[in-house]
């Protein structure tokens, strides 16, 4: 809202000055941008140092250029929005929903996309309001959120009788999305559809520097094993570890992956677990990967990371930033996967996501879509300490149960793991840094939610909206 303000040019008396125009809004978006992106992505400069092996100032400009990159969106549309209130007056401010949610949009497709933090997810703990999401998205929140922020600032720079009218719009706005919220949360039909299922989630609490020490990963097996049987032992059906939680690839030790077997038969519960794959040919791929073995012990699925971190474990444009190479070799160099798989569990059908795969709202529609009626997901975020990413992710991950109406399972290796209901409550969680395992009871699902049927309509529409008010700025002098 202050940047709406600022972008309407007033000067504390009703009406709307000029508006601050293409250039200046762009500024002030780039301001706007900076404060945000640098206070909640600041642990990025930490990763790069202590994992990517860069020296300080080189951490710190990797991480303000990540900053920028994500500014850009910003910035771009407040000077759209600066645009429109120039040319239309204050009905341009009326368009500031339909821009913002548009840059959200371009941000989480663009390059592959980063949707990290849309403020839409700002609202995830909110549950009723968080509601609005399985009915129109994350970016539906966003663009509710926007819609909001809009209507207050028409009431602080129009004359008395719209800013009346603007106020009464932003209170029904807000209750009735509270109140409809309130009552779907209430009905609670979703959470008790189909028969209960417990899962076990185990977080093996493995620091990173630890993870691909040889001398250690009969230690690192031993643990998951053993946590394992604790948890079938009260009562999992299911039991799911973290993202490259095994310190071998699985397919290349088969005496390691006989005992990982051998406990999957003795105990007949399935096992999803994360774990890094080789694929010889030309050329020989690695992946990251999630192995749903059955039961019985074999390997019902095989899910291949499809959305790779870039810079993290692939280079974008590589023979263009050839100079960056060296970063991502000394983490890892992956090869994307090709489809969403379904995994087998228990006469149902289940899917998973690595690491920050989940933060893509598409991603996870196109698995429910395809049949999966439990969302999954694996993660390591040992690389983050005890920053705000971690609590990000979780929170993130979180709105894609709402958004599809599912059951979640989150399987940290640090944390936080946790089992988010269809309402986005929280069932069973873990804190950060805890060897534990978390368990607790989730159902199937085949009902569809509004939003897994018409999916991101509301931010293809202020793609269009916005694109419709710049010819009309154009059209119009101003």
């Amino acid at each position: 809202m202050p940047l709406l303000v600022a972008l309407s040019g007033w000067r504390g008396r009703p009406g709307v000055r000029p508006g601050a125009g293409a250039r200046r809004g762009f500024l002030l978006g780039m301001v706007t941008g900076v404060v945000h992106y640098a206070g909640t992505l600041y642990w990025t400069s930490d990763v790069v140092h202590t994992y990517g092996g860069l020296g300080w100032p080189s951490a710190l400009l990797a991480a303000a250029g990540l900053v920028l990159y994500m500014t850009v969106y910003l910035a771009g549309g407040a000077a759209v929005i600066g645009l429109f209130v120039q040319r239309l007056g204050v009905r341009g401010l009326w368009l500031a929903p339909a821009v913002w949610v548009a840059g959200e949009y371009a941000r989480g497709h663009v390059l592959g996309g980063f949707p990290w933090i849309p403020l839409g997810a700002s609202v995830v703990t909110l549950l009723p309001v968080a509601q609005v999401a399985s009915l129109v998205g994350v970016y539906g929140v966003s663009a509710l959120l926007a819609l909001v922020a809009t209507a207050i600032t028409v009431a602080l720079t129009a004359r008395p009788a719209g800013a009346r009218a603007a106020v009464a719009f932003a209170i029904v706005l807000l209750t009735t999305a509270s109140l409809w919220g309130a009552l779907r949360i209430r009905d609670g039909r979703l959470a008790e559809d189909g028969d209960p299922f417990t899962v076990g989630l185990v977080q093996g609490n493995i620091a990173q520097d630890d993870k691909w020490n040889p001398t250690l990963a009969p230690a690192i097996l031993d643990r998951y094993l053993s946590m394992t049987r604790a948890a079938v032992a009260r009562g999992a059906r299911l039991v799911i570890w973290p993202e490259s939680s095994t310190p071998f690839l699985f397919d290349e030790d088969p005496v390691s992956a006989a005992a990982v077997r051998a406990l999957v038969r003795e105990s007949g519960t399935p096992l999803l677990f994360g774990t890094d794959e080789f694929e010889r040919g030309t050329p020989n791929r690695f992946y990251n990967s999630a192995f749903m073995l059955s039961g019985d012990g074999a390997t019902a699925a095989v899910y291949r990371k499809m959305h790779l971190v870039p810079f993290g474990e692939y280079v974008p444009l590589r023979r263009l930033l050839f100079f960056i190479a060296p970063l991502v070799e000394s983490v890892s160099d992956f090869a994307p996967g090709t489809r969403v798989t379904m995994l087998p569990v228990a006469g149902h059908m289940a899917s998973t996501a690595i690491c920050y795969e989940v933060v893509y709202p598409h991603l996870i529609r196109q698995a429910v879509l395809e049949g999966s009626e439990l969302l999954t997901t694996v993660t390591n975020d040992a690389w983050y300490g005890e920053s705000s990413a971690p609590h990000q992710h979780y929170a993130l991950a979180s709105m894609r149960a709402i958004e599809q109406g599912r059951y979640l399972a989150r399987a940290a290796n640090t944390g936080i793991s946790g089992i988010i209901d269809p309402y986005g409550r929280e069932v069973a969680r873990s804190g950060l840094f805890e060897t534990t395992v978390v368990m607790g009871e989730v159902r199937f699902i085949r009902t569809r939610t509004v939003y897994a049927t018409i999916g991101d309509v509301v931010p293809q529409l202020g793609v269009l909206v916005t694109l419709l008010g710049l010819a009309a700025a154009f059209w119009r002098r101003p």
